[in-house]
């Protein structure tokens, strides 16, 4: 079997076929123009980690899905954007290097670490083994995260201090539609200290202000 047969083959069964021939979840998959191919030299990189953790590879929804003990912990994508790691229950680590993201507006329990190149992973890559063996040990302690209602998603009290200060924050925020209002009270209050949120919020307020939602651009 000559190796281009043994990777199409492969295609969509093993990560092997993943990095060589892209997803394969549109008509793009083994294209060059497939997203996958864009983002693989930071996919090889991040699937290094995860392998050194111990974790058991599979193909799942047509990506790279982590496990231990059989339990789903962590999955590898690549997006138009960004590449990532996706923690399945991202929403309960600590996040001490302030990189995790929700993965949508409305989303409460996973979350993201995003990278669009080389230079940003290489910034935490020492961190990253941390992120995952906590993942893991949230896994395996039976953890769940406890879902709030929209009325319960309360506005950060740091927010609300930083509406004080600058009351055309505040008028900008209230003039977001509702969903862009919901993702960013979720980005903010989804960071575990407060010096995060404050940073959060001050990276996010002239995406505030040109009336745009969290990650648009």
């Amino acid at each position: 079997m000559t190796k281009q047969s043994k990777t199409l083959k492969n295609w969509g069964h093993d990560v092997d076929g993943y990095l060589e021939e892209g997803c394969g979840r549109c008509s793009l998959g083994g294209t060059p123009l497939c997203k996958v191919h864009r983002w693989r030299e930071e996919l090889v990189a991040l699937r290094a980690l995860l392998l050194q953790a111990g974790l058991e590879e599979q193909i799942k929804w047509g990506m790279p899905c982590y496990l231990f003990q059989g339990k789903n912990i962590v999955m590898l994508a690549a997006m138009k954007e960004y590449c990532c790691l996706s923690f399945f229950k991202g929403a309960l680590l600590e996040d001490p290097a302030g990189i995790l993201v929700f993965a949508g507006q409305d989303s409460q329990v996973g979350k993201q670490a995003r990278f669009t190149n080389m230079r940003e992973l290489a910034a935490v890559v020492d961190m990253l083994p941390l992120y995952i063996t906590e993942a893991i040990q949230v896994e395996l302690s039976g953890k769940q995260v406890v879902k709030k209602t929209i009325e319960e998603r309360t506005i950060p009290k740091e927010l609300e201090a930083r509406f004080t200060a600058l009351p055309e924050l505040e008028q900008a925020f209230k003039a977001l539609t509702p969903g862009r209002q919901r993702a960013y009270i979720l980005h903010f209050g989804g960071a575990k200290q407060a010096s995060t949120r404050i940073a959060r919020i001050a990276k996010c307020e002239a995406a505030i202000f040109a009336g745009k939602g969290f990650g648009e651009r």
